[in-house]
């Protein structure tokens, strides 16, 4: 297999090595699924990305996404990483400050805003819905919340490309130091099909008015530093829930310090649309040596 261009990105990072790791693949023409599965398990970053010629009309660009375990039809920070490749390697042009991305969950737009150092990359997240609300929403729900006290919006279940849980804490503090149950959280995201519970709590702080921790127990992760398309389903249910609201219009993320992370991520929900983005940095920019077999 000749050499291709690889990429080592930190995405949503707030400075260098504050994001999270996203490997990406320029040109993964004629690479099998299990080639690519063999690779993104090789890495063994949260996500792998390989990019495509584009199958439909519309897309600029078409990307896989693979787990060190399987592939996954949709998320945030790969999208946002993936983007942010096309555009370093110029493999596609923005129409109108929009790249077109084609991905499992169909062809969706990636806003342009800025340039250089200081440009941000915008993911339209997928239509989300809210499924069920309620501490006593599932049997194991309890558990999975053991040691943290609620805040004001219930528990949800919420899908959107993915199913995750979703439960507002009642403050930042307790919220950082919790130590949650895995085990727990593992149990209900098996049960229910789901990547696992996101948490979040509101915050009085001049640089992010939301603090969000991800547990996506359902893939094998523990706590994930920055979370696309988490984070779009938690803005998601805040505009459905209180569309009047200080932070309906949307707000900045803070994630990830709990595990030596520092993810800013930027959310803007325009008439009930939500876009989810932030900065992107090339970490490693190199060549991939990689002789192909499942």
């Amino acid at each position: 297999m000749p050499p291709i261009r690889y990429l080592h990105l930190d995405v949503f990072a707030a400075a260098h090595g504050g994001g999270n790791h996203l490997g990406v693949v320029t040109d993964a023409t004629g690479w099998s699924d299990a080639q690519m599965q063999r690779f993104a398990r090789w890495t063994d970053l949260v996500e792998t990305t390989f990019l495509l010629p584009p199958s439909s009309p519309e897309a600029s660009y078409r990307v896989r996404i693979f787990t060190p375990h399987k592939e996954i039809p949709f998320a945030g920070h790969p999208s946002i990483g993936s983007a942010h490749a096309v555009l370093e390697c110029g493999l596609a042009a923005p129409r109108d400050g929009v790249l077109w991305q084609e991905c499992g969950a169909g062809v969706l737009p990636i806003r342009i805003e800025g340039t250089g150092d200081s440009r941000q990359l915008l993911l339209q997240s997928p239509q989300a819905t809210v499924e069920k609300t309620g501490a006593g929403a599932h049997p194991l729900l309890a558990a999975a919340l053991s040691g943290i006290g609620l805040g004001t919006l219930p528990p949800a279940y919420v899908a959107g490309g993915r199913h995750w849980w979703l439960a507002e804490c009642a403050d930042e503090a307790s919220l950082r130091a919790w130590q949650p149950d895995h085990a727990a959280i593992g149990a209900l995201a098996r049960a229910t099909d789901s990547l696992g519970l996101c948490a979040f709590a509101r915050a009085a702080h001049p640089d992010y008015q939301l603090v969000v921790r991800a547990f996506p127990a359902g893939v094998g992760i523990v706590e994930d530093p920055a979370s696309g398309a988490a984070n779009g389903l938690i803005a998601a249910y805040i505009a459905h829930a209180e569309p009047q609201g200080t932070l309906a219009a949307g707000y900045t993320v803070s994630q990830g310090r709990e595990i030596g992370h520092d993810a800013s991520l930027r959310v803007r929900i325009i008439d009930g649309t939500v876009w989810i983005g932030g900065r992107t940095n090339t970490v490693v920019d190199g060549t991939l040596h990689w002789n192909g077999q499942p």
